[in-house]
């Protein structure tokens, strides 16, 4: 596949992905959604003075999401050992970034860090260790063992990539967070939180980025999900209507057809309220 770097509304450049009909980022910023999105919902500025930090990246792509984290966390402790793990399906992704030179505004410290790990896959060094684990993410995941202070959670949208959104594969992803770790995602889909729920997460919201929706931060822990933005009324009503049903996939293998031929049959036959009702009491709540 060719990628043809396309420029974002904040100055930075992402890339169009044919496969899955997305482009990687927001067309709002690409850079400014992997501060706002991930790295500053997930609080790693406030944990960058702990000696050692460990963050799991799902669909790694060009790479901004581990690179904001890193210039966060060294900006406040640059003696701050990061490890990390970068889950991505195509290694060709991150090495294009390196090769149109999308980072060559980051701090050389990241720059070097990501172009040695898009080149090897691997990075060992006093302060940074990663590696990039090539795969689908539901095999991959499953042979990671050591939790993690920080998730990123950005597969492309549930419609097009439902194979990371399921039930099953939401209950893996909390095995790999810490008890005081937090996991971000740009998606605030209701299928998508009430999945996090079953998964046990506690969710909140996190505030918007160019655009009306906002994302959504979790963590396992009732005392750290004290400090989380709270779901409005809209948004909680929201997980009770048929948008909420979950994606499965309990063999973890199968293919997005079918998980989402799955969910529409159960969407059909369920009980909830029909979304296009809970939207047409919002909109005559809220008149423009």
């Amino acid at each position: 596949m060719s990628f043809t770097p396309e420029l974002t509304a904040d100055g930075s450049f992402t890339f169009f992905s044919t496969d899955y009909r997305e482009t990687f980022h927001s067309r709002y910023g690409a850079r400014q959604e992997a501060i706002c999105k991930f790295v500053e919902p997930t609080q790693l500025i406030e944990k960058a003075t702990r000696p050692q930090l460990r963050l799991l990246d799902i669909c790694y792509g060009l790479g901004y999401n581990t690179a904001a984290a890193l210039e966060a966390i060294w900006r406040v402790n640059p003696d701050c050992r990061v490890e990390v793990i970068g889950l991505e399906i195509d290694g060709t992704v991150p090495q294009a970034a390196i090769a149109h030179q999308l980072f060559s505004s980051w701090h050389p410290k990241v720059r070097q860090a990501l172009a040695a790990l898009a080149l090897n896959f691997e990075v060992q060094s006093s302060h940074f260790s990663a590696q990039l684990w090539l795969g689908d993410a539901r095999q991959t995941l499953q042979q990671i063992a050591q939790p993690f202070d920080a998730v990123f959670l950005d597969p492309f949208s549930p419609p097009h990539c439902p194979q990371l959104w399921t039930v099953e594969f939401l209950t893996i992803v909390a095995r790999c967070l810490k008890s005081d770790g937090k996991l971000a995602t740009y998606s605030c889909a209701a299928a998508v939180r009430a999945t996090l729920i079953a998964a046990e997460f506690k969710i909140g919201s996190t505030y918007p980025v160019g655009r009306r929706s906002p994302g959504t931060v979790a963590c396992k822990s009732a005392a750290e999900s004290m400090v989380l933005p709270a779901l409005s009324l809209q948004e909680q009503e929201h997980l009770h209507t048929r948008a909420a049903i979950p994606y499965r996939d309990r063999s973890l293998r199968d293919s997005a057809a079918t998980i989402l031929q799955r969910r529409e049959v159960e969407q059909k036959t369920s009980s909830l309220e029909p979304t296009s009702h809970w939207k047409k009491r919002w909109l005559y709540s809220n008149p423009k």
